[in-house]
């Protein structure tokens, strides 16, 4: 695109070649200043912002500043940013965790109590709103030569069929040689079974157990042990000291990974406060968090009390009763994407974020809970370089497809693809084919669904946390009715590890968060954790006479019609329900966009809402609709039930 500036501009220009040609080979200052002044002058034109966007940081208070971990719209059309301690141990060993609620209308900014660690915990919005958050970090992770005290797993057991015990922080397991060991949290001992057989009369007693990780009450190498001892529990006495008592197979001074809480709360957004509800049977750190199309919440994979990633146990939240419960057991590295698909399946797409071993858990696939049978999805190009790839259930819902871009290779490897991958879950034998390449090889890039059936994208680092400066600056469009991508205009800020983005309802895109692991290019200087807002406007916001709907929210019933005011109904040609995004770790399984089928009633318009509830779950959507040049209207909220 050819830009054509003023007489005054071009004067100016011409000033500044003259000055840099004075200034000869020694002013790399003054051509770094002309190159920027120029660029200003052109990304703020209207024929520049007209086709591709433009991008402005967000102004936030440095008291609501927070290092952004986790990112949700709310129904209120607020995004609540979650720190807890924003990766930041000394906010963690000081008991200072973050939230801050963003109205991105009114610029205006909230703090949150938040009461505790939510640092890489799982989220998804529950059918009324509210936002259940569960899991987080009850410590952070030591590497091997920082490591002070031997520690490990604690069996505790119980063979008291009469009697739970929770035994707390600090309680002391005794070895036979004297060694002891303090647990690093409370611990709860349900009774011992007890069973009977009513032909003999003979009854049977089996030990309860529990798990809780303790570390040596001395530094160094001696309290490593590495044999299976029994321990007993200081203070108790008589028959409570034979009932419970520790196992132990190796305390050991090995890396301490991340350790997960068992923890869960909603945030209300009416009220704007956390509510505590019952704790999960798992600790988790790093989880993924699903809605089903019944409107429970399934929760998978994350590392557990002991800094492991949790065995395929995966458990239900019901919003109603606000309790958990079992789910079939099925193993996945932790942030795994999953999605719910028609017909009430899951599809994992192999994308993932952080821990797991290389060769477990990584295949993609379609997940039967009602069977608890997974069929791997064959054909994706690089397998081996999925982690912190991005995934979404392309627009319209309806075509049940599902994209995977760039990725990268397990832990801290180098790799990096610029790898995309497109499945057709419609089909008899699903298999992924290959779509059109990035323009360079990224891990950590954002992708957000936009009201105009495009899928936005941007950021993300060709390295491993952004290593060697690796950070890209670009964004681009997919569109996926044409499996091609458009350019975008390059956002300001670098976006690589905790970085964040949602649609909002206006129709920009909001981008939080970044955690390089170096300040420099040589990787000497530690890196510094992005605070920035950063917000995009599209092109299609720089078009005139954007169409528009009238109205308050709507309560409408899964295959009814709601009828909506509008003065443009004549140029409507589509009309979108977008359930808003909850972002974090590359991981965004809420956002969804369903077609809707319309007829046009004069100034009115009536919508038609499917019925089949895993393809429009239960929750509060953004209702979008557009003209023939794709402009999009700003959204109503629409609640489906």
């Amino acid at each position: 695109m050819r830009f054509r500036p003023s007489r005054k501009v071009r004067s100016t220009l011409l000033g500044s070649a003259a000055v840099l040609v004075l200034a000869g080979l020694n002013a790399p200052a003054a051509v770094d200043y002309a190159e920027s002044a120029y660029h200003d002058y052109k990304i703020n034109q209207p024929e520049y912002k007209a086709r591709y966007g433009h991008w402005a940081v967000a102004e936030m208070p440095a008291k609501y500043r927070l290092d952004s971990i986790h990112a949700t719209l709310l129904p209120t059309g607020k995004v609540l940013l979650i720190a807890g301690s924003g990766n930041n141990i000394k906010l963690f060993k000081g008991g200072t965790f973050k939230s801050t609620l963003w109205d991105p209308v009114r610029n205006t900014f909230k703090k949150i109590d938040t009461p505790k660690d939510l640092f890489c915990g799982g989220h998804t919005q529950l059918p009324d709103g509210r936002l259940l958050v569960a899991g987080g970090t009850a410590r952070y992770e030591v590497l091997q030569g920082d490591v002070k005290r031997a520690g490990g797993a604690m069996l505790v057991k119980n063979e008291d069929p009469d009697q739970e015990r929770t035994f707390p922080k600090g309680t002391v397991f005794r070895s036979p040689g004297g060694k002891t060991y303090a647990a690093q949290f409370p611990v709860h001992v349900p009774r011992a079974k007890k069973t009977g057989d009513p032909e003999t009369g003979k009854v049977t007693v089996t030990a309860s157990e529990a798990r809780v990780y303790v570390e040596s009450g001395e530094d160094g190498p001696g309290g490593i042990t590495n044999t299976s001892e029994q321990y007993t529990i200081d203070g108790l006495r008589g028959r409570d000291r034979n009932n419970f008592y520790g196992m132990a197979n190796k305390l050991a001074m090995d890396k301490k990974d991340f350790q997960g809480i068992k923890e869960a709360y909603e945030f209300d957004p009416v009220t704007e406060k956390y509510v505590q509800v019952q704790s999960m049977s798992e600790a988790r750190w790093y989880p993924t968090l699903v809605s089903l199309d019944d409107g429970k919440v399934l929760a998978v994979s994350g590392l557990d009390d002991i800094g492991q990633v949790v065995p395929g146990k995966n458990e239900l939240y019901d919003p109603a009763t606000r309790t958990w419960s079992k789910a079939p057991d099925q193993y996945f590295p932790t942030y795994p994407s999953l999605f719910l698909m028609q017909g009430g399946k899951v599809f994992y797409s192999g994308s993932n974020a952080g821990y797991g071993p290389a060769d477990k858990g990584r295949t993609p696939g379609l997940w039967d809970l009602k069977s608890n049978t997974f069929t791997p999805v064959p054909g994706i190009k690089d397998p081996d370089i999925l982690e912190t790839s991005s995934s979404l259930l392309l627009p319209p819902a309806q075509d049940q497809k599902v994209m995977v871009l760039g990725g990268g290779g397990v832990g801290e490897s180098k790799k990096s693809t610029a790898r995309t991958a497109i499945v057709d879950l419609k089909a008899d034998k699903p298999r992924f084919t290959a779509g059109p390449e990035l323009r360079e090889k990224t891990r950590y890039l954002n992708s957000v669904i936009m009201p105009d059936d495009t899928v936005f994208t941007t950021g993300g680092s060709k390295d491993y946390r952004g290593r060697s400066n690796s950070n890209i600056l670009k964004a681009q469009f997919y569109h996926p009715d044409s499996n091609h991508f458009t350019v975008a205009a390059d956002p300001a800020v670098g976006r690589d590890y905790h970085t964040e983005a949602l649609l909002l309802p206006d129709g920009r895109v909001a981008v939080f968060g970044s955690d390089p692991l170096f300040g420099d290019k040589d990787n000497t200087r530690p890196g510094t954790f992005e605070q920035r807002v950063e917000v995009y406007t599209p092109p299609y916001l720089y078009h005139s006479n954007r169409p528009s709907l009238q109205g308050a929210s709507q309560q409408v019933q899964r295959g009814d019609t709601a009828v909506f005011t509008t003065p443009d109904a004549s140029r409507i040609t589509t009309v979108r329900l977008i359930h808003p995004g909850s972002a974090t770790h590359v991981t965004d399984v809420d956002q969804r966009s369903v077609a809707l089928d319309f007829k046009r009633e004069g100034g009115r318009i009536a919508v038609s809402v499917p019925k089949d509830a895993s393809l429009v779950p239960s929750g509060w959507y953004m209702l979008f609709v557009t003209d023939e040049h794709h402009t999009p209207s700003k959204a109503l909220w629409v609640h489906i039930r």
